[in-house]
């Protein structure tokens, strides 16, 4: 399964930038997004910035990955 998460935009010089994933510093590549600013949020997946997000949509996007992790320890208790 493939999938895409939140991360903060921390740096970006066109094309590549680097993000805040979950505490993890990352370099991807901005080129399908444009441009950005330092604090918003992207969709990231496989090194690539996939659309930038709203503070709903990431607030939304968070929840639920907190809610996959909830169900997948569970899971495995």
């Amino acid at each position: 399964m493939c999938l895409a998460i939140p991360a903060k935009v921390l740096e970006f010089e066109d094309p590549m930038g680097v993000v805040d994933l979950e505490g993890n510093r990352l370099r991807v590549n901005f080129s399908m997004v444009g441009d950005v600013e330092p604090g918003q949020h992207v969709l990231v997946h496989a090194g690539f910035a996939l659309e930038v997000l709203s503070e709903d949509d990431v607030e939304e996007l968070e929840f639920y990955h907190r809610e996959m992790r909830r169900v997948a320890e569970e899971e495995t208790q």
